[in-house]
C-alpha cells in the first residue's frame, strides 16, 4: 500500500509511528529512496502537529471557534482530520467547497470568503445554502442580493497598514463610513448583514491593533442594529502565523476587549480564520541539489565569475524545485519561505558560506531564497525547509511530465490516542485514508505493508 499521495487524491496512507520512531526517521527513509530513484522533492507532514494545534486552540482560544482557510493548503488528509475535530471552513472558490462539503461538513460550517466572488460560485453557495459570505464593496453586495438573496453578509471591516508588508499590498475592507454605506445599501437591497469580519495579519507587531479592531466592530455593529439588522457573528480574522508565543499575545490583548465590547451573555458567535496556524510547521519540504556555481563576492557584494585566492566565495545552488512550483508563495510574499538546513551531518568546525538558492530554470524569478549561511553542498545533497505547509503545496505553474511532488503523511500514536480522546474513529469519520504500520527499512516494498486490522 502507498504511503503517500497528491493532492488530489481522495484516498491516501498515513504513516503510524510507535514511540521510539520520529519525524527524522521519516524524512531520513525518504531520502534514501529518493536517492536511489528519481531524486525527486516531497514533503513529509506531521499530521500530530495539526491536532495538537487543535487542543491549544481550544485551550487557549475556547470562546472563538476556528473556521480552517482551505487555500492555506487544500491537502484532502489536512481538511478531513480537521473536519472531523469539528473546525469550520472558509472557503474561496468551488472547487474548494466541493472538496469541503466532500467530508460531510454541514453547510453553516462553511464560509464563502474573498471580497471578489465570481457569479457562478456565488450561485453554488446559495444552491448547496451556504450562508455566510463575506463582502466590502457595493458591486459585490449588489451581486450577492442579485444571485444569493438569503446570504448573511459579514462587512469586512479595513484594519489599516500595521506593517511596511500591509503598507505596500492593496487594501481590502471598507472603513467604518463605508460600512455605514454598505449598511444602509444592504437595507435597501433586503440582504442582511449579519455581523463583521477583520483581519490583523500576523506580521502585525502593534499589539493594540486587535483593540482597535474591536473598537471599530462594536461601532458597526450598533450601526446595524440601528437598522434593525441582527448582528451576531464576530469574525476575528486569520493573522495566527502558529506560534504559542503569538497565541497567547493575542489572546493576552484580544479577551478583554472581547469580554467588554463582546461579552458572551449576549449569545454572540465568535469565529476566526486560521489557516498557516495549523499547517505551517506539520509540513517539511526536501529539495536536492542539482547544480553548483562558485563565484567571488567583493566588499560591495557583487558577484563576479572568476574567483581569485584573497576571494571570500559564494555559492549558487540550483534545486529541484522552485518558484514555479512548491515555493510560489515566493511571488506574494518575500519573506514567506523560511532558512533551510542540510540534510546531510555537519560538524560545528565546518565553515559557513554566503549561499544562494535557485529553482530549476535559468530565470531571475526563481531565486528561492537571496541569501542564507550553508555549509558547502554538492550536487545531490540534501535541503529541508521547515514550515512550508501554508501556500506551497501545488504548483503554480505545471511544465511537460513534471508533477506536484508527494507528499507522504504520518502520525504518532499518541497524537492519533487524542484524536480518539475526542470521539473520532476512523471508520466513522475518517474513511479517506488509511493507517499504515511504521517500518524504517529504506529497501523494504510498500507492497509488504499491510493495513492493520
Amino acid at each position: 500500500m502507498s504511503m503517500k499521495g497528491t493532492l488530489d487524491e481522495a484516498h491516501v496512507s498515513v504513516e503510524m509511528l510507535d514511540g521510539s520512531a520520529a519525524l527524522r526517521d521519516v524524512i531520513d527513509r525518504h531520502i534514501h529512496d529518493q536517492t536511489l530513484a528519481m531524486k525527486s522533492a516531497f514533503f513529509v507532514a506531521d499530521l500530530g502537529v495539526i491536532v495538537r494545534q487543535q487542543f491549544r486552540w481550544t485551550t487557549k482560544m475556547d470562546q472563538i471557534r476556528p473556521f480552517y482557510t482551505v487555500r492555506s493548503n487544500s491537502s484532502p488528509v489536512v481538511v478531513e482530520i480537521l473536519a472531523a475535530l469539528g473546525t469550520g471552513f472558509v472557503c474561496s472558490n468551488k472547487h474548494e467547497l466541493d472538496l469541503v462539503k466532500g467530508f460531510g461538513v454541514p453547510s453553516q460550517d462553511i464560509i464563502l470568503g474573498g471580497t471578489c466572488k465570481q457569479l457562478s460560485h456565488i450561485k453554488y453557495a446559495a444552491k448547496h445554502n451556504i450562508s455566510l459570505l463575506v463582502c466590502d464593496n457595493e458591486a459585490e453586495m449588489r451581486k450577492i442580493a442579485r444571485c444569493h438573496p438569503k446570504a448573511k453578509v459579514l462587512l469586512l471591516l479595513t484594519s489599516g497598514s500595521c506593517c511596511d508588508r500591509e503598507e505596500l499590498a492593496i487594501p481590502f475592507g471598507s472603513t467604518l463610513k463605508d460600512c455605514g454605506h454598505l449598511l444602509e445599501c444592504a437595507r435597501e437591497l433586503n440582504l442582511h448583514v449579519t455581523g463583521v469580519k477583520f483581519n490583523i495579519p500576523s506580521c502585525c507587531q502593534d499589539a493594540q491593533a486587535f483593540s482597535r479592531a474591536v473598537s471599530d466592530a462594536r461601532c458597526v455593529f450598533d450601526m446595524g442594529e440601528e437598522l434593525g439588522f441582527e448582528m451576531n457573528t464576530l469574525d476575528v480574522g486569520s493573522g495566527f502565523d502558529g506560534s504559542e508565543a503569538q497565541l497567547d499575545k493575542i489572546n493576552q490583548t484580544l479577551k478583554p476587549m472581547l469580554d467588554m465590547y463582546f461579552p458572551l451573555s449576549t449569545g454572540l458567535s465568535i469565529i476566526a480564520e486560521p489557516g498557516a496556524y495549523y499547517v505551517s510547521s506539520a509540513f517539511t519540504l526536501a529539495v536536492n541539489i542539482i547544480a553548483k556555481k562558485t563565484v567571488a563576492r567583493d566588499f560591495s557584494g557583487q558577484t563576479h565569475n572568476a574567483l581569485s585566492a584573497n576571494d571570500e566565495p559564494e555559492f549558487l545552488y540550483y534545486m529541484n524545485d522552485g518558484v514555479y512550483g512548491s515555493f510560489a508563495s515566493k511571488l506574494l510574499c518575500e519573506d514567506s519561505i523560511s532558512m533551510p538546513s542540510a540534510h546531510k551531518e555537519v560538524s560545528a568546525e565546518e565553515p559557513l558560506f554566503s549561499s544562494s538558492l535557485w529553482g530549476p530554470y535559468a530565470d531571475d524569478l526563481d531565486q528561492v531564497v537571496e541569501r542564507c549561511l550553508l555549509p558547502e553542498l554538492s550536487v545531490g545533497d540534501w535541503l529541508l525547509f521547515s514550515n512550508a505547509g501554508a501556500n506551497n503545496l501545488g504548483a503554480a505553474f505545471t511544465n511537460g511530465d513534471e508533477h506536484t511532488p508527494p507528499v507522504f503523511y504520518s502520525i504518532a500514536e499518541c497524537d492519533w490516542q487524542e484524536v480518539h480522546n475526542c470521539g473520532v474513529t476512523l471508520d466513522v469519520r475518517m474513511k479517506n485514508f488509511s493507517l499504515v504500520p511504521c517500518c524504517f527499512q529504506p529497501s523494504i516494498s510498500e507492497a509488504s505493508i499491510s493495513t492493520p486490522a
